[in-house]
């Protein structure tokens, strides 16, 4: 199994989904939900919902069981580009090979298309019915997660930091929701608890992991092939580990923290996908 053979077995079913999940383009506001669903259906590898999936199959559970989870997660994914390109704060104006939100429609109609798509969110995963799942979303989405890592993410520019702050962002900016994304795969597709935890394990190691290696992609990847502004951290002093130990030392990070995740999948029965996903977290050139 590669990435790409996981991708197209599921591809259709979770962009099928996500659009109709979204507003229709001539419900008013129309403004809005065109550029809601401009930000999420205009390409990206649905990483996310893909870990969701991967990891309900880990358990032996129906994937379409995992479907609307996977989908609430790649919804705060894309809020969170969308209000990260704007000028306040990383200022990019391609994203996926395109003009980013506020380029193609404006800055006030991309803070809120960013806000609608968290908002149904949460919305959907609450319609599961699972207040575990609901809990989990907004743990891996809050201060103690990505919204708190992009805090310290954009507090540490151009200041020098050790390894200790920047492993503590990438957990919380990237690992943070991959966690949560592993977590409610196996909430899901019907896991016991020690299954739950090790996914939720197994996905902070792999968002870890991808976190180092687009770190280092930003550093060696054209424009084109990255479908947004090459060496953009460097542009904005980021704090990342190739800034702090070079792309080699920030290889081998990422192919341990790989290594851990892949650890943490002993304890399922049905794990090829998802050991798939943390070797293409890695070895992915874009």
């Amino acid at each position: 199994m590669d990435f790409e053979s996981f991708s197209n077995r599921h591809r259709a079913a979770i962009d099928a989904r996500l659009a109709g999940l979204l507003p229709g383009e001539d419900e008013a506001p129309e403004a809005l939900h065109r550029a809601m669903r401009y930000a999420v259906l205009s390409g990206g590898k649905r990483l996310r919902p893909l870990i969701t999936l991967a990891l309900a199959e880990a358990v032996g559970g129906n994937i379409e069981d995992a479907l609307d989870a996977g989908c609430a997660v790649e919804l705060v994914h894309c809020f969170s580009l969308v209000h990260d390109d704007l000028p306040i704060l990383d200022n990019d104006d391609l994203r996926r090979g395109i003009p980013t939100v506020h380029i193609a429609f404006d800055e006030p109609t991309a803070l809120l298309a960013g806000d609608a798509l968290f908002a149904l969110a949460f919305a959907v995963v609450a319609k599961t019915g699972r207040a575990q799942a609901v809990t989990m979303l907004a743990e891996a989405s809050g201060t103690r997660g990505m919204v708190g890592g992009q805090t310290i993410d954009v507090e540490s520019e151009g200041r020098a930091v050790d390894l200790t702050v920047i492993e503590w962002i990438h957990r919380r900016k990237t690992g943070a929701l991959f966690e949560a994304a592993a977590g409610l795969g196996a909430l899901f597709g019907g896991g016991t608890e020690e299954q739950v935890l090790a996914a939720r394990s197994y996905g902070m190691d792999l968002g870890l992991a991808f976190q180092i290696a687009d770190d280092v992609l930003d550093e060696t990847a054209s424009t084109e092939a990255l479908g947004k502004r090459s060496q953009a951290d460097r542009g904005l002093s980021k704090a990342t580990y190739p800034a702090a130990i070079g792309i080699a030392g920030s290889r081998r990070l990422a192919e341990e923290a790989a290594k851990r995740a892949l650890h943490s999948l002993a304890v399922f029965p049905n794990a090829a996908a998802a050991e798939m996903l943390a070797q293409f977290a890695i070895k992915r050139s874009a």
